[in-house]
């Protein structure tokens, strides 16, 4: 007996089990047309009356169907009859939960394959063309039953008051005031911005924060818009080594190395720095750097930073679209927190102020540049 056959048996017979697993069942994962359209109708009687449909119910639908013919209908009925014949059979719920759910996945995997060879061979025009195929298969990849539906306040008292007692883990800075601020550090999950006026030192700061996590035995994902890969590497050497920055072209070849090797020496951790064009990169960019480097050198970041969020583009505004800045800062805002939530890590950026705030002595979250929304999204913010 197939798969599809159980999955089917079980969506009319069982009503446990359908309310379990219609929510995340697609009608593109019946090939086979009785299948499909049994799939279908089951799916609309439940969400019209809530409930399982009967046998006769079902064949009454069935009959009412002007898109199959003679010959399709009997084989319908036909499935019908054999399901119920086997309504009474044991299963085991569990189990059966389990291979639904590998089924979706396998027939999930299965149709962005295949779309996406239609889209290579261009049998299917899209407005996206091949660069739809990486979301495809992202999509198909990631299908799965998600029992949670939500916070029962009674039944998980006991749960919460773990949580309540739980030592958050954060990552801390090298700077005591800054832990006292942040209450030891920056937490996961969370976007954390340095506001200053231009050529104050926001890129300064940062390459600092980011040797001080080498130092700490952390891996570290530095992102520049701003300045080239290797000038962001020599602040962080400035930094590392304890020299000025006009000293480096200075040292011998030999110190160099030596105080390299020393780091190397005393860090599990490791740096990189990535740079891309101003105004060219978003966060589907950097979701993609993140996917290379765990393939490619098995390095998976604990904290990231990106340098700065002005100059990122949008994934979702299109460029040119007319769109006012506060919208457009605010939509990249959340989607750099939204990558942090994805990737269980700190970002931490950079904004400027604006002209009121650059010659202020108390900078205040009304001095931002460009969109109020960055405070807004922000988790932490300082000036």
């Amino acid at each position: 007996m197939r798969i599809e056959e159980t999955i089917l048996r079980n969506l009319i017979y069982n009503e446990e089990y359908t309310r379990k697993v219609l929510p995340f069942l697609d009608n593109k994962y019946f090939h086979d047309f009785s299948e499909k359209v049994l799939f279908e109708e089951v799916a609309k009687h439940v969400a019209t009356y809530n409930n399982c449909p009967t046998r006769e119910t079902l064949e009454i639908s069935l009959g009412a169907l002007g898109t199959v013919s003679e010959d399709q209908f009997k084989d319908l009925i036909s499935s019908v009859e054999m399901m119920e014949k086997g309504k009474d059979n044991p299963v085991d719920i569990e189990w059966l939960l389990t291979e639904t759910e590998k089924f979706c996945q396998d027939k999930a995997l299965y149709n962005a394959i295949m779309g996406s060879i239609e889209i290579i061979d261009d049998n299917k025009k899209t407005t996206t063309g091949t660069g739809e195929i990486p979301k495809m298969l992202s999509d198909a990849l990631s299908v799965s039953f998600d029992p949670n539906v939500g916070h029962d306040y009674i039944e998980d008292s006991e749960e919460r008051f773990e949580y309540y007692h739980k030592v958050e883990e954060r990552i801390p800075f090298d700077l005591d005031l800054m832990n006292k601020i942040t209450k030891g550090g920056l937490p996961k999950k969370s976007l954390n911005v340095i506001m200053a006026g231009t050529g104050v030192g926001k890129s300064l700061f940062m390459c600092h924060c980011a040797g001080a996590n080498l130092n700490a035995g952390l891996n570290v994902l530095y992102i520049t818009l701003e300045m080239a890969e290797e000038r962001i590497a020599e602040r962080i050497d400035a930094n590392l080594l304890d020299v000025e920055v006009v000293q480096l072209s200075t040292l011998k070849r030999e110190k160099y190395l030596s105080h390299i090797e020393s780091i190397r020496n005393k860090t599990s951790g490791k740096l990189i720095v990535k740079e891309y064009p101003t105004a060219v990169a978003h966060v589907g960019h950097f979701r993609h750097l993140l996917n290379e480097l765990n393939l490619k050198k098995s390095f998976k970041p604990d904290i990231v930073y990106v340098d700065y969020l002005n100059i990122c583009s949008s994934s979702r505004v299109k460029p040119n679209a007319n769109t006012n800045s506060y919208t457009l800062v605010k939509s990249i805002a959340e989607e750099l927190r939204g990558l942090a939530v994805e990737n269980n890590l700190p970002i931490v950026t950079a904004t400027q102020t604006n002209r009121q705030g650059f010659s202020n002595t108390d900078v205040d979250l009304t001095d931002t540049a460009e969109s109020f929304g960055l405070p807004a999204t922000a988790d932490f913010m300082i000036a």
